[in-house]
C-alpha cells in the first residue's frame, strides 16, 4: 500500500468591495473597465432586466472600449434550471468567450444566482461581477457566493460557492422596479435586524422601513450598506455554511418549502416572510426566543405589504413535508435557524440550525 501526500499552497485571502452608489450603466462600464481591467465582458441577464439594464451595460462597455456582449434568459425563478444553464454556456462557448472572459450578472436574485453558476461551472469557473438590480439581491443575494439552481424537488439544490469579485449598486435601478418586488426585498432587511442587529430592525419600527418603500435613495444606500456589512461578518467566519452562516436561514426553511410547494408563484421575499413569522413562533416554544418576536415581525411584514400567512389552499402539511427535501434538512428531519433574542440567533452543540420537529413546525405554520 502506497500513500502520496499532496500538499497545495495555502489560497491568498480573497477581498472584494460593494460599491453603492453608481449611476447606471454609464459610472458602471467605466468602474468594471477601470477597477478589473477583463479582456472580455459576457452581460448576463434576464428578460425583462436585459432590455433596461443588462443591453445598455454592455453597450457602455464596448463605448468604453471593452469587448461584451449581453445573453439574456427567461424572467422568473422557473428558468433557473440546469437547463438555462447549459443553454447560456453553449451560448458563451458559440461566442467565442473562453477562460479569460469574464461574467457579469445584471439583475436580481434569479440572475445573480444562475449567472454565477455559469460563471463556477464553465471552464471550470471564469470570475464574475454581480450588479443587482432588486432590493433583495442588493442586501442579500449579491454577496456570499452563493450560486445554483432549482431542481424539482426543492430550491437550490445544485450549485456552488464562487465569491464575485465586485459588486456593484446602482440604487438608481430600483426606480424601475414594482412596488411588489421592493417588498419583498425588504424581507431580507426584517431578517437582518432580527438576526444580528436590533438596531436595524427598531429602526425599520420607528420608520426607516417607509422610507426606504417611499424610494428614498439616501435609506436604500443606508440598508445596503448595513446588510452588506452583517453579512460580510457571517461569510468570512464560516464560508461555505458549516456553522455559523446558517444563521441567514432564518426564514428561508419554511419559505424554501412554500416556494417549492406552490409552484414558485410566490416571491421569495414573500415566502421569507411567512416563514419568519412561523419561525419566530417556533423559537418563541423551543428556544426561549420572546413570545412577542413574532408578532414584532408579523407588523413590520404587513406594513412592507408582505404576506405573513399560507395563500389559501396552500396546505401547512405540505409546506412541512417538503422542508424534509431542502438542503438544510439532515437524518430526515427539517432544520431551522432559529432566533434566542430579537438581534441574537440559538446556538445547540456547536451548531446553528436546530432540528425541529414535524407537528411543532406545522402547529407554528398555522399559527
Amino acid at each position: 500500500m502506497q500513500f502520496v501526500d499532496i500538499s497545495l499552497p495555502a489560497q491568498e485571502p480573497r477581498h472584494y468591495d460593494v460599491v453603492i452608489g453608481l449611476g447606471m450603466p454609464d459610472a458602471v462600464a467605466d468602474d468594471l473597465v477601470r477597477m478589473l481591467r477583463a479582456p472580455r465582458w459576457a452581460v448576463i441577464s434576464d428578460t425583462n432586466v436585459g432590455p433596461l439594464y443588462g443591453e445598455p451595460l454592455a453597450a457602455a462597455l464596448r463605448a468604453a472600449g471593452a469587448d461584451a456582449d449581453c445573453l439574456t434568459f427567461p424572467a422568473g425563478e422557473a428558468a433557473k434550471t440546469r437547463e438555462t444553464v447549459a443553454e447560456l454556456q453553449d451560448r458563451l462557448i458559440e461566442r467565442d468567450h473562453d477562460r479569460h472572459s469574464w461574467v457579469v450578472a445584471v439583475g436580481g436574485g434569479v440572475v445573480g444566482d444562475l449567472a454565477g453558476f455559469v460563471a463556477a461551472t464553465l471552464f471550470r469557473g471564469i470570475p464574475h461581477v454581480q450588479v443587482p438590480t432588486t432590493l433583495l439581491a442588493m442586501v442579500d443575494s449579491s454577496v456570499g457566493g452563493k450560486t445554483g439552481v432549482d431542481t424539482p424537488a426543492g430550491k437550490n439544490l445544485v450549485g456552488a460557492f464562487l465569491q464575485p469579485r465586485r459588486v456593484l449598486v446602482a440604487p438608481s435601478c430600483l426606480q424601475t422596479l414594482p412596488a411588489p418586488e421592493l417588498a419583498a426585498g425588504v424581507a431580507e432587511v426584517i431578517k437582518y435586524g432580527v438576526i444580528l442587529d436590533a438596531d436595524l430592525f427598531e429602526s425599520l419600527e420607528e420608520g426607516l422601513l417607509e422610507e426606504v418603500l417611499g424610494g428614498s435613495e439616501a435609506a436604500v444606500a443606508r440598508i445596503v450598506a448595513r446588510c452588506c456589512d452583517l453579512k460580510s461578518g457571517v461569510v468570512a467566519a464560516d464560508e461555505t455554511e458549516a456553522g455559523y452562516r446558517k444563521i441567514l436561514n432564518f426564514g428561508h426553511t419554511v419559505g424554501h418549502a412554500i416556494e417549492t410547494v406552490l409552484g414558485f408563484a410566490i416571491r421569495h421575499g414573500e415566502a421569507v416572510a411567512i416563514g419568519m413569522v412561523a419561525e419566530a413562533r417556533l423559537a418563541a416554544a423551543t428556544t426561549g426566543a420572546p413570545t412577542d418576536l413574532a408578532a414584532r415581525i408579523e407588523g413590520l411584514c404587513r406594513r412592507a405589504g408582505l404576506p405573513t400567512e399560507l395563500p389559501q389552499g396552500c396546505d401547512p402539511a405540505a409546506v412541512v413535508a417538503a422542508t424534509i427535501h431542502d438542503k438544510k434538512a439532515r437524518a430526515g428531519a427539517a432544520h431551522c435557524a432559529l432566533p434566542a433574542a430579537l438581534g441574537s440567533m440559538s446556538e445547540r452543540c456547536g451548531d446553528w440550525s436546530i432540528a425541529v420537529e414535524a407537528a411543532a413546525l406545522e402547529a407554528a405554520i398555522r399559527g
